[in-house]
Formats: structure tokens, C-alpha cells, sequence
């Protein structure tokens, strides 16, 4: 039975009483939140890793051990190691003799968090990392496209913490409609662009601050000078994993005329050498649901009805996709045009459309005429081309010869810019984005600063007339 709003905002109110009776917590209280939610995740690796399989109709199980659980844990041991450090206030220097300033690291109260199906932990657990060090508690909504993963992680969390700390809210898509419009201290969602905007617009009602991760088309750039083996490899081996279902997964690629044909090879040859099966394959994951699977089907065909020149990678003898196990090899999509779907859509699975360009102005137009990207990859060696890319375009995140490698770096902030998201998250820019940053002011014995502003006000203007002189 699907809660109510009315029920929702009756835990959200308890979340918020029990943080305000608890007062600020110190970090051994936000060290053990943190290192309960390893215990959680590795006493239970294999449960999880099997309830996604589940869900997804077959995941692998590498794939999920790595980027949800291992990573997950890796995010949390982080943020524990350096809780104590990140909390501690920031001395300022005081603008006059005898005041006293500092910024406060103030926990926001009750973090909401609507986390997606495509990795149900990591992106549950990475924004908790931060949520948790910054000495809050949260409620979060898991998706219902992954009901398996959900009901364990639901069960999991109710043994692992207590009802004040943190809460899992089940439901579909009117529950979580109904858990965006609440007044939490602070909203995350992750998910597409689309659902963002009613997710931002229901927070919107009650004033509460976002933190939108959105995705958006990623796209990878081939220079002249890149090492086209080398760029096809690395941008293959994202897109291949998870079945390119990743928010930050290369969406198109642009690269010169005389580079299409060699990348393309290099993509078969990568192909054989590290899937030589698809369909009863461990390592090859299937689309999440039936819906999805028929999308992607359908952005296939469109772009082979208005013109595209479809290149299938499935092996020898395989089928290109299989309703059955929702598996579909990847596809290399060429001369494709803007009215395709495949141009339109975040992809969100293994189909690469590559769009030519003459000069490597044509391709920095054409991202900078598109919404700012969640991620832009670029793969060329001249270092002075290098920083002309990363002038010239925004972007979430841009990595250069490599894909997707800042996502796994705790150092680095991630999130989107524009339509690819609000804010950003991981390490200490989770700790600030969960955090208040709270001036703090003890004003001197003599008041001289309260002292200016006290009428009467005629012998202050010499005082004035000095800020005023060259």
C-alpha cells in the first residue's frame, strides 16, 4: 500500500522534530552514520547485487559490485576519513580590532533524495556520503523501476538505522511526485531533464533548495591528432557498460571525415576482442524494462528511415537485439541529421550516432548551439588544443583523452550546468552542498562598527569623504 502525502509529511515532521531535539551532531555521531551505510553495503554485496540483476532482467554482477556497492563504500570511507576536518569552523580575518568572525558549518536539517534506477546505490549512497557529514538525517525515494533493489534497500535501511537518522519511502511515480512537493531543508534528484523540471517546480512551492544531476547528451570530440585506436577503446568501454544506461555515457561522437571508417574498425575490433557474445553474455547487461528497450528500438529505426547508415556490432550469427533478454549490441549510427530522434534524445543506451565536422570550429559550434552537457570528452594530445576546448564549451565535467573517469574521484565536484543540472556533489562539495555556511560576528567591547551607523550623523561624513578619495 502506497503512502500518502499526508503520511509522507507525518515522517517528514518527525525527521525534523527528533533533529532538532538531537541538536548538532558531533563527528563521531556523522562518522558512524557513515560507516553504519559501508556496513550495510558490504555486509549485504551479494543480496544487492543479485536484487539488481533482478530488476534489470539480467545485470552484471562485476558491473554492479563495482559502480554501485565498491564505489558507494568508497564515497562514504572518504567522507568519514575527513568529516572532522570538513565540520570545523573557517576563521575569517575581522574587519576591525577586537571583533571575532568565523563561518559555522551548520547541518540543514532533513536532506530528501530521489534516486535513480539506472545505479540505485551509488546514486542513493554518494549523495548520503555528503548528506551525512554535514550532519544531517534524509528520506529517500528510491525507483520503482527497480522494486527488487528497492524492497531490500527498504528493509536493509530499517535494520542498519533508526527511524531518525534515515527513512526509505517505496512507491511509484505519483509517491514520488508526491515526495518532491515536500518541505525538506534540501531536495537531490537524479534523473532526466524532463522530470527535473516538475521536480524543481513542486520544490519551487515550498522555497526548498535543488540539487539536480540531469544528464543530457555527452559528447566526445576526435581531434586530428587523437589516437583513433585509443579513442574508439575508451569510448566503447563506457558505452558498453551498463549497456550505456549511465547519465555520463558518450552520447554522440564528433570527429573528421577521414577518421569515420578507422573508428569504426577500431570499434569492431573492440567488439571481438572483449564481447565475442552479447546475448548470453554475463558481462553484457540487459535494458532495464520493456519500455525502455522499445525506445531505443524505435530511435533505431527512425535514424535508418530518415537516411542514417546503421552499423550493427552484434557477433557473427547474433541477433542485433532480443526482446526476450532486452539485450541490444551496440549500434554505430553515421550520417546522421537533426531531425532524427537519436540527435533529440539522451540515448541511455549503447547506440553512438557520429556526426562529421570539417574543422574543429564546427564542433564546438555545435555543442555550444546545443543545452550544456552533464560531460564533454575530448581526445587530441596538442595541449594547447586541449585548453582551447575546455575555454570554448561548458560542460558539467570535461575529461580529456578518457570518459567518465571524474565521476569516481572523490577530490572532484560532480553535477551539471543548465539543462544538465544545478550543483554539484562528491567529497568535501557534498559536505558544502548539505551545509549552511553560517557567518558568525562577536562584535568588539567598544561597538565601534554599531557606533558608525548612530545618528547624529554630522561629524561621520569626514569619515565617509575618505572612502571617496582616489
Amino acid at each position: 500500500m502506497k503512502q500518502t502525502k499526508q503520511e509522507l509529511l507525518s515522517i517528514l515532521s518527525g525527521l525534523k522534530s527528533s533533529h532538532l531535539k538531537l541538536g548538532v551532531t558531533d563527528a563521531a555521531v556523522r562518522r558512524d552514520r557513515l560507516l553504519r551505510a559501508v556496513k550495510l553495503l558490504s555486509d549485504n554485496h551479494i543480496q544487492l547485487t543479485a536484487a539488481i540483476s533482478a530488476d534489470f532482467g539480467h545485470r552484471s554482477g562485476y558491473q554492479s559490485l563495482l559502480a554501485d556497492i565498491a564505489s558507494s563504500i568508497s564515497a562514504l570511507k572518504f567522507a568519514a576519513e575527513h568529516v572532522e576536518q570538513w565540520m570545523q569552523p573557517e576563521i575569517v580575518a575581522a574587519p576591525a580590532d577586537g571583533m571575532q568572525t568565523w563561518i559555522e558549518q551548520q547541518p540543514l536539517g532533513v536532506v530528501g533524495i530521489i534516486s535513480p534506477w539506472n545505479f540505485p546505490l551509488n546514486l542513493a549512497f554518494g549523495p548520503l556520503a555528503g548528506v551525512f557529514a554535514a550532519g544531517n538525517t534524509a528520506m529517500l525515494k528510491p525507483s520503482e523501476l527497480t522494486p527488487n533493489t528497492s524492497l531490500l534497500l527498504a528493509e536493509l535501511v530499517a535494520r542498519y538505522f533508526e527511524p531518525h537518522e534515515l527513512v526509505v519511502v517505496l512507491g511509484d511515480a505519483e509517491v514520488g511526485q508526491a515526495f518532491s512537493s515536500l518541505p525538506f531543508d534540501h531536495l537531490v534528484f537524479t534523473g532526466s531533464t524532463a522530470v527535473g523540471k516538475h521536480v524543481m517546480r513542486a520544490a519551487a512551492e515550498n522555497l526548498v533548495p535543488v540539487t539536480l544531476e540531469l544528464g543530457g547528451k555527452s559528447p566526445v570530440v576526435i581531434a586530428e591528432d587523437a589516437d583513433i585506436q585509443v579513442a574508439a577503446e575508451r569510448t566503447m568501454t563506457v558505452k558498453t557498460f551498463n549497456a550505456g544506461q549511465i547519465c555520463v555515457s558518450p552520447d554522440y561522437i564528433l570527429l573528421p571525415q577521414a577518421a569515420a571508417s578507422d573508428f569504426v574498425t577500431a570499434t569492431r575490433r573492440f567488439m571481438a576482442e572483449n564481447f565475442p557474445a552479447i546475448q548470453q553474455n554475463n558481462d553484457y547487461t540487459s535494458i532495464i524494462s520493456q519500455r525502455h528497450f522499445e525506445r531505443l528500438v524505435t530511435l533505431i529505426h527512425d535514424a535508418k528511415e530518415k537516411g542514417a547508415e546503421i552499423i550493427s556490432l552484434a557477433p557473427a550469427g547474433e541477433q542485433d537485439f532480443d526482446a526476450i533478454t532486452r539485450k541490444i549490441a551496440p549500434h554505430i549510427i553515421l550520417n546522421v541529421t537533426e531531425d532524427m530522434l537519436v540527435m533529440q534524445e539522451e540515448i541511455f543506451g549503447p547506440l553512438l550516432p557520429i556526426k562529421i565536422y570539417q574543422q574543429i570550429d564546427e564542433a564546438v559550434a555545435y555543442i555550444n548551439a546545443h543545452p550544456r552537457p552533464l560531460a564533454a570528452y575530448y581526445f587530441g594530445n596538442d595541449s594547447k588544443q586541449q585548453q582551447a576546448f575546455s575555454l570554448r564549451t561548458t560542460s558539467g565535467a570535461l575529461v580529456i583523452n578518457d570518459i567518465m573517469t571524474h565521476a569516481s574521484i572523490d577530490t572532484l565536484p560532480f553535477g551539471g550546468v543548465g539543462a544538465s543540472g544545478i550543483g554539484a556533489y562528491h567529497g568535501i562539495h557534498g559536505f558544502r552542498r548539505f551545509t549552511h555556511a553560517k557567518p558568525v560576528v562577536v562584535q568588539s567591547e567598544d561597538g565601534a562598527s554599531n557606533l558608525r551607523l548612530r545618528a547624529p550623523y554630522q561629524h561621520k561624513h569626514a569619515m565617509l569623504k575618505s572612502l571617496f578619495t582616489a
